[in-house]
């Protein structure tokens, strides 16, 4: 513990307000019920009203309070990408560290299995498994865990068979440890650095591809609260914006809102997987 705040103590300004931000989100997607003024879906006033007092980003196309949708947007988009990321790094990571320590037909066939998954670009394969399985959260979740572990897999097992050259791995084998100890207590905390960092990529991958989704209908349907639906929806009102007094321009923020707070995790995230790729490299400047 004490080394861990050690090393927080001297990170970078950068990674500092990347820690901060997703804090922040952390608080808001975990207080949501606490922090919005209204409920998830209710209908609190009349539509597109502008922002005021009572609705501090006005209401949507069904007189829904946006602020309150945002908050627990925060809570939907990223709670889910969260698990899918989980979910998907159990799989892949685990996977390609079984795959270099065990070798032979098992690697072959996961490799194998692997190259057909990634040969067909990720967006039309959730696309068409999605609209063949329907849009339920669990469907959501399963085809972009398995789609994504394909990465996961490639670096895991990557970086374990560059790990299962070294000395004290055939010393480990000498000594007639098994498969499980070896994977546990040799291979992972070696491998733990990169796997850290790109767990943290991985989690902007799969968040941006939610949105996507979204956006385009097949992600997380109403009255649930998303960020990429929230983009589609308010999307038409930036055409009828002026700009001409500070009420009628609120119309244009509209969409930027829920774009902004995507944009603002993923270079949060960024910031921190820069800063860990930095250690794990061991260099000092």
């Amino acid at each position: 513990m004490n080394a861990l705040l050690k090393t927080l103590r001297t990170a970078p300004l950068s990674a500092r307000i990347g820690m901060a931000l997703i804090a922040a989100y952390a608080v808001v997607a975990l207080l949501a019920p606490l922090l919005a003024p209204y409920p998830e879906a209710a209908i609190v006033g009349a539509k597109y009203l502008p922002w005021s007092a009572e609705h501090w980003l006005g209401t949507d196309m069904l007189g829904r309070d946006v602020l309150s949708r945002m908050i627990y947007g925060a809570r939907n988009t990223v709670g889910i990408a969260l698990l899918t990321t989980i979910l998907a790094f159990a799989l892949g990571a685990g996977t390609g560290l079984l795959a270099a320590t065990l070798g032979g037909w098992f690697e072959t066939a996961s490799s194998r299995l692997v190259d057909v998954l990634m040969a067909v670009p990720s967006l039309i394969f959730a696309l068409l498994i999605l609209t063949i399985a329907g849009t339920s959260v669990v469907a959501l979740v399963l085809v972009i865990a398995v789609l994504d572990s394909t990465r996961v897999f490639r670096l895991s097992r990557a970086v374990a068979q560059g790990i299962l050259t070294m000395d004290y791995i055939e010393v480990a084998r000498m000594r007639g440890e098994g498969l499980g100890w070896i994977i546990r207590r040799e291979v992972l905390p070696n491998a733990s650095a990169p796997l850290i960092a790109e767990f943290g990529l991985r989690f902007c991958f799969v968040f941006l591809f939610i949105s996507a989704l979204s956006f385009l209908g097949l992600g997380l349907q109403p009255p649930t609260a998303d960020w990429g639906s929230m983009v589609r929806e308010s999307a038409k009102l930036i055409a009828f914006a002026n700009f001409s007094s500070w009420q009628a321009a609120t119309f244009g923020l509209a969409p930027l809102l829920p774009a902004g707070a995507i944009a603002l995790l993923t270079v949060a995230v960024n910031l921190v997987v820069d800063w860990v790729l930095h250690l794990s490299s061991g260099l000092k400047e």
